[in-house]
C-alpha cells in the first residue's frame, strides 16, 4: 500500500518554476547520465510534472519524469497526458519506480506543508532511501503563484542546504518566506531558533539596502547576500543565483533546535 495521505492537490500552471530551475542546476542531475526524477504528489492534475520534464528536458533530453500521486483517480486522471519521457503512477513516500529502479532527484513540493511536523523525518528517510547514490530530495512548499518559496535538499546523509527563492520585483520584506517555509521550520521561526534568527538577519539586509533600489531589486538582493555572508552566514552559489532572487544557506545553520538526522 502506499505510504502517506491523499492531501488537497492543490496546484496551478507554473507554480513550481523557481525549484524546477535549481533543480535543472543541480550536479546530482546535470551530471546523470539516465536521469530519472520523481514529482511526488503533483496534486489534482499533470501539469507540475509536464513542465517539470519540459524545463529539465531543455537540459537533459534523455530525462524521465515520474509523476506519483496516492490517489488512484488523479493517477487515472493525469495518465491521459502520459508522453514519451513521462508517466504517472500509483505511490507515496515509498516511491514506487518501474523495474525497482532509484531517482536522481525526487521533488515533493506543497506535500509534507499538510503533515505533522512530526511526520516528516520519517517521511525525508522513506524518499532518500529510494535515491541513487549522490542524488537529491527537494521538499519545501510555495504560495499558490509561486513567487513566495522554500525548499530543503536532503541527500542519504541528511539535510544540506535551505534555499529561500523569492519574487523581488515587488518584495517589501523577505521574512514573507516565513509562511512558506518547510514543514520542519514553519514552526520554528520563534526566538530561540536558528531559522529566526536567519530570517530577522535577511530583512535587516534588505532594509539596510534599500537605496539600490534605484538601480533594480537584484542588485538590492545581491547586496543583500553579500552582507548575510560578511556576518558569518554560510550562504552558498553566487551572483548567478542571487539575481533570480535566490538565497541558499548551509543547513545547519537554520536546523531546529535538537535535530538530529
Amino acid at each position: 500500500m502506499p505510504i502517506g495521505s491523499i492531501t488537497r492537490g492543490t496546484t496551478g500552471t507554473n507554480r513550481l518554476r523557481r525549484v524546477d530551475r535549481w533543480i535543472a542546476q543541480l550536479p546530482a542531475f546535470r551530471r546523470a547520465t539516465d536521469p530519472l526524477v520523481v514529482d511526488l504528489g503533483y496534486g489534482a492534475s499533470a501539469t507540475t510534472t509536464l513542465e517539470l520534464h519540459q524545463r529539465l528536458g531543455r537540459v537533459l533530453p534523455k530525462v524521465e519524469v515520474v509523476g506519483l500521486e496516492i490517489d488512484p483517480a488523479r493517477v487515472k486522471l493525469a495518465a491521459i497526458s502520459a508522453r514519451p519521457g513521462v508517466r504517472f503512477t500509483l505511490g507515496g513516500f515509498e516511491v514506487p519506480l518501474p523495474g525497482g529502479r532509484s531517482a536522481t532527484v525526487i521533488r515533493a513540493l506543497n506535500v509534507l506543508r499538510q503533515y505533522r511536523e512530526s511526520e516528516v523525518f520519517a517521511a525525508w528517510h522513506h524518499m532518500v532511501s529510494r535515491l541513487e547514490p549522490g542524488g537529491v530530495l527537494v521538499e519545501g512548499t510555495c504560495n499558490e503563484v509561486g513567487s513566495v518559496a522554500s525548499w530543503v535538499d536532503v541527500a542519504a546523509d541528511g539535510p544540506r542546504t535551505l534555499t529561500v527563492s523569492l519574487r523581488l520585483a515587488d518584495l517589501e520584506r523577505p521574512s514573507i518566506v516565513a509562511e512558506r517555509l518547510p514543514k520542519v521550520l514553519i514552526h520554528r521561526n520563534v526566538p530561540g531558533e536558528r531559522v529566526h534568527e536567519f530570517l530577522l538577519d535577511l530583512d535587516r539586509h534588505w532594509q539596510l539596502n534599500a537605496s539600490l533600489s534605484a538601480y533594480g531589486p537584484s542588485q538590492r538582493w545581491i547586496a543583500t547576500a553579500k552582507g548575510l555572508v560578511e556576518a558569518g552566514w554560510p550562504v552558498q552559489a553566487g551572483r548567478s543565483r542571487w539575481k533570480l532572487g535566490e538565497l541558499t544557506v548551509d543547513w545547519a545553520a537554520v536546523a531546529p533546535q535538537g535535530f538530529t538526522w
